[in-house]
């Protein structure tokens, strides 16, 4: 349906920043902890129980999932450093890029092996204390999208804007404010020496579940669902 309402300039990304970007990078957070325990149970490691969860989501990087660990973080890292965001919006290229280092350092740098494994010969402590630091700095730029810049708008009363927009918006915050939960839930268990493999996983959950919401991904089901909808009404 037509409307003389234009679209607000805050809410357009440029030609760069199409919605297929978002949602790539939404299916990869989707499919990381799945594919890590999946992979890691068909190639298994004798020293590890072959479907049993890890401790961490990084502690795949012993198994034989490590490709897919190292290989998934570098793509969002691609994708993170080449995120232009909208128009004039520099914070969002300064996040992306915040994001794409940080996943870099995480896939570069791998924590402490699993207590029945040993680290390799070029594993230093170090690397396991940059490791943790880039995990913070990616959740970090993660939180930020989702609290903050997914729900930028040009638009200053929220009542004002689209409906849709509206819903997209709380999406964003909800997925944010879990994150902030599990990371913090992550940090409290890792103090305490528990496992945190459940609480990354479902910050990364989260997380994709923001980018994919922002990137419209629900739009070609939905078109699906209307095309049926009018076909059931013409016949």
């Amino acid at each position: 349906m037509a409307t003389d309402q234009p679209k607000p300039v805050g809410d357009e990304p440029n030609d760069l920043s199409h919605v297929t970007h978002r949602r790539l990078i939404g299916i990869l957070g989707i499919l990381l902890p799945v594919l890590l325990y999946v992979i890691a149970g068909l190639r298994p490691t004798d020293e590890l129980p072959r479907w049993g969860l890890l401790t961490s989501v990084s502690a795949y990087y012993y198994t034989g999932s490590v490709a897919i660990f190292v290989g998934v973080l570098f793509a969002l890292s691609l994708f993170l450093f080449s995120y232009p965001g909208y128009k004039g919006v520099m914070a969002d290229r300064l996040v992306g890029c915040l994001g794409g280092a940080a996943a870099l350092g995480v896939g570069l740098f791998p924590t402490e092996a699993p207590e029945s494994l040993s680290e390799p010969n070029w594993w230093s402590h170090w690397m396991g204390i940059t490791h943790y630091v880039s995990a913070v700095l990616l959740f970090g730029s993660f939180i930020l999208f989702s609290v903050w810049l997914f729900r930028k708008s040009s638009v200053p009363k929220r009542r004002d804007r689209p409906a849709e927009k509206r819903r997209r918006d709380d999406v964003s915050l909800i997925c944010g404010l879990t994150m902030i939960v599990s990371v913090c839930w992550a940090v409290g268990a890792s103090i305490a020496d528990a496992p945190i493999f459940l609480p990354e996983a479902i910050a990364i959950l989260a997380f994709a579940t923001s980018w994919l919401v922002k990137g419209e991904a629900y739009q070609p089901v939905l078109n699906v669902i209307r095309r049926l909808s009018a076909n059931g009404v013409e016949k």
